[in-house]
């Protein structure tokens, strides 16, 4: 269905046009159109299913730009959802003005206070924080007309009830409630029963995800080593193409700075940059014209590429699906994928969640030496020279190479085309990466499968191992994950990562 059928006005059907939303997706259907009624609504449903629009665009629409009062609250279980939610609605909101804000953890209370005193009309927040300006009267909810539980269930597993009730209590009795969740037990159903009026409820069935295409691994590193381990990693591996994540917006241009500096072919993308400009680096990448691509969540929403040989998780993500639709953009269409996880000491949790849900294990990679890194490079460039020499006609420069090699050892020509043919080492080409906050320890007891379900199959019986090499569809994958189908290749000795 077209959003043009959704009863939307023309700014929002402008707004979601230059986001590259074409047709709206199934939770959006059905939600939009009884959101704009006023209507209570249970969603059940994944992340990645476009829900953040499905409530997002009828609020937008319902705002009155002229009342300074926050007239619509969303409350996300973790800042990076938050901060997503917040960037994402205030890009759909752009052209009616309407003012968004987020408050969150970790950050300086003061300056979100001031903020606040520019009167934003929607506010996104993590249900601690929130409290927090509750109890010191810089937000007021008297004035709210629609309150939304985004992930509820994860919330409710990160102990967050109490703040939740706390904050409904200070809403208006006749406010619009919207509870969006991927699992609903029996807590939630009463979350939705003692605050909710006669609610809707649309339920989206979970996407599978089957991993018996992908090759799943991580690598332990703090966060200042991860960039360089990359780097190592992706001369090793030597992917056709590969997509980059990063948690914020700030993550995503160092890197593909970075990248740049040490000589990789890499552009960013995330919510800041115009629609023009994302267009075109998307044209590139599908094109082929781009190596990597290095995206927050938010950016690679929808996007639909086929060929992509790797995925790396340069920041962990904060909520397993993600992970899932992450490594979905490659392993597509019967070809064989690799995704490589980034994971530092104290988000191990994070890593077992992720397997918890794909019933999957992701194996251990030690990180590859500078020198395995520069063989890696060498074997890429060999690679290139034997497609250059089929690909092109070199008769007419038979006679300037023949005057070449009377003055030069060939040796020494070679050499010299191979060091134009390969980058600087890391460390001569230093880049720096901002620390982030890592994220924060999960502190709760023994919890059950995340989604509770079997949304989600593996078919882990196709991968075997094979003296430290893994087979798959005819491709034989070292341990750092590369696929080695050229004769110039390197072996690479197996060293299992020692928690």
């Amino acid at each position: 269905m077209k959003f043009s059928e959704l009863g939307l006005s023309k700014s929002l059907l402008k707004a979601i046009k230059r986001s590259g939303y074409e047709e709206a997706t199934p939770i959006q259907e059905q939600t939009i159109p009884m959101v704009l009624k006023g209507q209570d609504v249970i969603g059940q449903a994944q992340t990645g299913t476009g829900k953040t629009a499905a409530f997002g665009l009828p609020i937008i629409e319902h705002v009155d730009t002229d009342n300074p009062n926050i007239q619509a609250i969303i409350i996300s279980p973790t800042r990076e959802l938050a901060i997503q939610t917040q960037e994402e609605l205030y890009r759909l909101g752009k052209d009616k003005h309407a003012r968004v804000q987020v408050v969150y953890g970790g950050a300086d209370i003061r300056r979100q206070i001031k903020n606040l005193k520019h009167h934003p009309q929607i506010l996104v927040g993590t249900p601690g924080r929130l409290r927090d300006h509750l109890n010191r009267h810089t937000v007021k909810l008297g004035h709210i007309q629609t309150l939304v539980l985004d992930e509820a269930d994860e919330m409710l597993n990160m102990g967050f009830l109490e703040d939740i009730e706390a904050i409904i209590n200070q809403t208006p009795a006749d406010r619009q409630t919207l509870l969006f969740s991927a699992t609903m037990p029996p807590e939630i159903k009463k979350i939705g029963e003692q605050f909710m009026t006669n609610p809707e409820t649309v339920r989206i069935k979970a996407k599978e995800l089957t991993t018996d295409l992908v090759d799943q691994y991580y690598v332990r590193a703090r966060d200042y080593e991860k960039f360089d381990i990359m780097t190592r990693l992706i001369d090793v591996q030597d992917p056709d193409l590969t997509i980059v994540f990063g948690r914020t917006k700030r993550r995503v241009d160092e890197l593909s700075r970075g990248l740049i500096a040490r000589g990789y072919n890499a552009a960013g993308i995330h919510g800041d940059l115009t629609q023009d400009r994302r267009t075109k680096i998307m044209k590139r990448f599908k094109n082929g014209d781009l190596d990597i691509l290095v995206a927050t969540d938010v950016a690679a929403r929808g996007l639909d590429i086929s060929g992509v040989t790797h995925v790396y998780n340069y920041d962990i993500p904060s909520d397993p699906d993600s992970y899932v639709h992450r490594i979905g953009r490659t392993g597509r269409a019967g070809h064989h994928g690799t995704s490589l996880t980034f994971v530092t000491p104290n988000e191990m949790e994070y890593l077992h969640e992720i397997e918890k849900l794909t019933r999957a294990r992701m194996l251990p990679l030690k990180p590859p030496s500078a020198e395995e890194a520069f063989r890696g490079q060498v074997a890429s460039a060999f690679n290139d020279i034997d497609q250059l020499i089929a690909q092109n006609s070199t008769d007419r420069y038979k006679e300037a190479a023949a005057e070449l090699l009377e003055t030069h050892n060939a040796t020494d020509l070679v050499a010299a085309l191979l060091n134009d043919m390969t980058k600087e080492a890391a460390s001569e080409v230093p880049v720096k990466i901002t620390p982030e906050r890592p994220l924060p320890r999960r502190h709760r007891g023994k919890r059950n499968d995340y989604h509770g379900g079997n949304h989600y199959r593996h078919h882990n019986g196709n991968r075997r191992h094979n003296g430290g090499n893994y087979r798959s569809h005819g491709r034989r994958h070292d341990n750092y994950g590369r696929s080695h189908s050229s004769r110039h290749s390197f072996n690479i000795r197996h060293r299992k990562d020692k928690e």
